[in-house]
């Protein structure tokens, strides 16, 4: 059986296709073919008039038609009473109308057929409760049936076709930047300065209160725009969370995201809830969304457009180690300090360097990092420098500065540095310091593509920034190791959700501490032995059992913060010690403030647990619902004074190796972990696989409203005896359960679609082969490899429809978008087989299931290995997707496959598809609406 191709179904008359609207409902809205602007007027001044105006004085290539009863025509143009009177079908709608109207003109809309529409009228939801529900009137009208961007906006600008469906003062600058705003005001600023500074754009996008067009579905456009090279997002609230996080983990890897995102502060976060309608989430837990999806968020709008500059013109600094080279010393300084304070590094010269710069530079110069050569340097003298700087391998970037002494020619300078522009994957930043001096030179620099800033210190955030977005982007592909197989065994979910389910039974939302060890060690979660005593006597049998000396715990289920009532005691020796400490936690439980008798409710007994002496690190990990991205995990320092430090790192789930050691690395404490001071280092793999245990933890167990491991004991001497695997061990817990009142169809939404495992079963070829069959993993990609070593040439003609090299099918950039799959978009399954000789694992074959933006509508292919061609692989497969199909509520499953493709072409009959030759080629669909 020969693979299928995947590309687009053509061919087709799909004139009729239900699909038809959702295909091109974005389209409609960025390449119209006609426009009806409802609420045009003849009033100077008014929104109406300035929208139609734009339309007309800036022909996009499409007919526009005033709709306003009060008028027969509008700017010269003939009026329409209203929509189903405009004589042709109308692609977008632009409402200019007091809000009250809004609702019954959007139902005409789409009565009259209208695609899309703009809703450029204000006094919606942030208005208040009345102008929720007016939302909620136009979005049951529109649903399903028209798309929509607004309410309260600006508008859309697309200078590349010259539509102007804005009431901005001015046409934008054709240019390669998609920019999305939040803020019609703010984008009306930077469209202003945008003139000032020439820069254009693809498209400019005023989104108002996003009620149905969102930060995902625009980032899907311009991801697949060809005019767009960039985007760049000013965003007061993120909408929906899982769309945004979707789209940007796709586009990221192929067109820089930068966003600056209004409300760090809680003043700043209150006035945005106030604009916009929505309440912004935790600014922590959004730069953690960010660093997952490989967005870079800067902190004002000139980085913006900086970012935007660099990233189009230099490559990414493959580290945080910056080389300066300067003409003055006070420049170099400033960029130092800068670089510094920001989490960059200076890069250490080598050796070789340094007897270099020796041989070409005045006897005083700075003999270091920044490279001072001092005040009358000429060309010649910083060429030299910068030759032997940008080949200096402890170096990831170069900085050059230059101020404008007596003996400074920044003219020639700058042409010198030219031959630099490219640098073997090291970005090279410039400072032409000055005024009229310096013109001519940055002229030269950026036309060779060397961007250039008025100030060294600007240049060296800017240089952090590059890097903070590289780190960010390679998360999005480095390939995370396998899980070992200590940790193979599946969890005890069962114990867990009985756990669960009988604390809410009980009326509880606070389980034991015992309970909560329990619920840990189910997940393999290594934690310190654990004994209920509801007496002192039994409370010393225990400690005996375990072994002295002890630690005695307070056993309860109401209070969760056992130090805060004496309810921890340390170091117990001996029975007397266990017996007083008994008696101190039981009196200190009634200190709670409720009256008797409830007081015998708090205190349940003691926990008796060996007292654990590592020379260790206390840590933290923990999970918490975030408003809008739903569970967030926390790593970080632990102990008592937690909430003091606060060196904390958080995540969303899933994670996987990678994930978890790069959440690590974002805390203070992981320079210690390391080892430091002659201490040993932390096994950090066996910490890093029990945070993606503790991950799935979360992810499975959707009750949990909070669980803390707090402290986790991490020690540098994987031997000791009562540790974990690792030489970790979790020595106190407290999970925290959802109340009644949340139904299980409240419980929160993971921002990020985890691992599908309902879709992994196990099957028996038709030949007796006994196999897994999966959805791919991250962690596949070395198995990929292998997997496309088996592939004929032919096989892969047959599913790409041209040839591809080996070593560019294995390329590390490409097995990443072919692993690295967001389950909402793709669903990938793998045939495995374990070779029963050596226990190595080999996939087989592939089936790939790909949605396509804005549609419910999806392409599948499918690729098996030579030698495993006709074990009915291929059949097993399609089945499986089909099914995964009307599990994901898609309407109809499409493919392309090749004349030549006989066997696919059966595979696809069999399991129920309709083929209709095109051309060369055969078009299979599957209408899932009717079966």
């Amino acid at each position: 059986m020969k693979p299928t191709s995947i590309k687009p179904a053509n061919g087709a008359d799909r004139t009729s296709d239900v699909l038809h609207f959702e295909r091109d409902s974005l389209r409609a809205i960025f390449a119209p073919r006609s426009v009806a602007v409802i609420g045009a007027t003849e009033k100077e001044g008014g929104v109406g008039r300035t929208l139609l105006w734009n339309l007309i004085s800036n022909p996009f290539g499409g007919a526009v038609y005033p709709v306003n009863k009060r008028y027969n025509q509008v700017l010269g143009i003939k009026a329409y009473s209203n929509i189903a009177r405009v004589p042709e079908p109308i692609d977008l709608a632009v409402i200019v109308t007091p809000a009250p109207t809004v609702p019954g003109i959007v139902k005409e809309c789409v009565a009259a057929g209208v695609k899309s529409a703009i809703i450029i009228s204000a006094g919606f939801k942030e208005a208040g409760a009345a102008g929720v529900e007016l939302e909620r009137d136009i979005a049951e009208h529109a649903r399903g049936r028209m798309r929509l961007i607004g309410p309260n906006c600006l508008g859309v600008m697309r200078p590349v076709t010259h539509l102007n469906a804005t009431f901005a003062s001015a046409m934008a600058r054709p240019g390669t930047v998609g920019f999305i705003s939040q803020s019609g005001a703010l984008l009306t600023a930077v469209l202003d300065w945008s003139f000032r500074e020439n820069v254009g754009f693809s498209a400019c996008v005023s989104v108002g209160s996003m009620l149905d067009v969102g930060w995902g579905d625009l980032i899907n456009y311009f991801g697949d725009d060809p005019h767009t090279n960039s985007i760049m997002i000013y965003m007061e609230s993120i909408g929906d969370a899982r769309s945004f996080i979707s789209a940007a983990r796709e586009v990221a890897l192929t067109k820089p995201i930068i966003v600056i995102k209004a409300g760090r502060t809680e003043a700043a976060a209150k006035a945005a809830a106030s604009h916009t309608g929505a309440l912004a989430g935790s600014d922590e837990v959004l730069d953690a969304v960010f660093r997952r999806c490989g967005v870079l968020r800067v902190n004002s709008i000139s980085d913006l457009f900086y970012m935007a500059e660099v990233l189009a013109k230099q490559p990414r600094p493959s580290g945080p180690r910056l080389t300066i080279v300067t003409n003055a010393g006070g420049p170099g300084v400033l960029a130092t300090d800068t670089l510094i304070a920001l989490g960059g590094e200076l890069a250490e010269l080598s050796t070789e360097s340094m007897q270099e710069l020796n041989k070409v530079l005045p006897p005083h110069w700075s003999h270091g990092n920044p490279i001072d050569i001092l005040g009358d340097a000429d060309p010649e003298r910083y060429a030299q420098a910068l030759a032997i700087a940008a080949k200096d391998p402890n170096s990831d970037g170069l900085l050059v500065a230059l101020t404008p002494q007596a003996m400074t020619d920044p003219t020639e300078t700058a042409r010198r540095l030219t031959a630099f522009a490219v640098t073997r994957g090291k970005p090279v930043l410039a400072s032409w310091m000055g005024g009229k001096d310096v013109v001519a030179g940055e002229a030269i620099l950026n036309q060779a593509n060397i961007p250039t800033f008025d100030y060294p210190d600007t240049a060296a955030r800017i240089f952090n920034l590059m890097y903070r977005y590289a780190y960010n982007l390679r998360g999005l592909y480095e390939t995370p190791t396998q899980m070992e197989s200590a940790t193979d065994a599946a969890p005890d979910r069962a114990r867990v959700e009985q756990l669960i389910l009988d604390a809410r039974k009980s009326g509880r939302t606070l389980l034991t501490e015992f309970e909560s060890k329990q619920v840990l060690a189910a997940y393999h979660i290594p934690t310190v032995e654990t004994r209920i005593a509801v007496s002192e006597d039994e409370a010393v049998h225990c400690a005996s059992a375990v072994g002295y000396p002890v630690v005695l715990k307070l056993h309860s289920h109401t209070i969760t913060h056992k130090t805060d009532v004496g309810g921890v005691q340390l170091n117990l020796t001996d029975a007397d010690a266990v017996r007083r400490a008994y008696r101190a936690i039981e009196s200190g439980a009634k200190t709670v403030s409720e009256a008797p008798p409830r007081t015998a409710k708090h205190f349940l007994g003691v926990t008796v647990q060996p007292m654990i002496k590592l020379d260790g690190y206390e840590l933290i990990v923990g999970s918490s619902i975030d408003a809008q991205f739903g569970p967030v995990l926390l790593f970080g320092a632990g102990g008592q004074l937690v909430e003091v430090f606060r060196d904390r790192a958080l995540a969303l789930p899933p994670l996987n190796t990678t994930l978890a050691l790069r959440m690590m690395e974002q805390t203070t404490i992981h320079k210690a972990l390391k080892g430091v001071r002659g201490r040993a280092p932390v096994d950090l793999a066996a910490l890093a696989r029990l945070l993606v245990q503790f991950s799935q933890l979360v992810i499975e167990q959707c009750w949990i409203k909070e669980i803390d491991i707090n402290p986790l004991l991490a020690a540098g001497s994987p031997g000791a005896t009562a540790a974990g695997a690792g030489g970790i061990i979790a020595l106190d817990a407290r999970v925290v359960l959802h109340g009644p009142e949340i139904g299980e169809d409240q419980l929160p939404r993971l921002a990020i679609r985890p691992y599908p495992a309902q879709y992994a079963s196990e099957w028996t070829s038709k030949d007796g082969m006994p196999v897994s069959i999966r959805p791919i993993r991250p962690e596949d990609e070395p198995l990929m490899v292998k997997f496309h070593a088996t592939l004929s040439e032919e096989s892969v003609y047959m599913r790409y429809l041209h040839h591809i090299k080996y070593n560019q099918r294995i390329a590390h950039e490409r097995l990443t978008r072919l692993c690295f799959i967001d389950y909402d978009r793709v669903m990938a399954l793998v045939v495995e087989r374990r070779d029963p000789k050596t226990g190595e694992n080999a996939i087989l074959a592939i089936g790939r299931l790909s949605k396509l933006h804005q549609t419910a509508e999806a392409e599948f292919a499918i690729l098996v290995s030579d030698a495993c061609q006709g074990h009915g692989f291929g059949i097993e497969l399609l089945r499986r997707l089909v099914q995964i199909g009307r599990d994901e509520k898609l309407k109809r499953i499409v493919a392309t496959i090749l004349g030549d493709n006989v066997a696919m072409q059966h595979v696809s009959r069999k399991v129920g598809f309709k083929l209709e030759r095109v051309g060369p080629e055969f078009e299979a669909e599957m209408d899932l609406t009717t079966q």
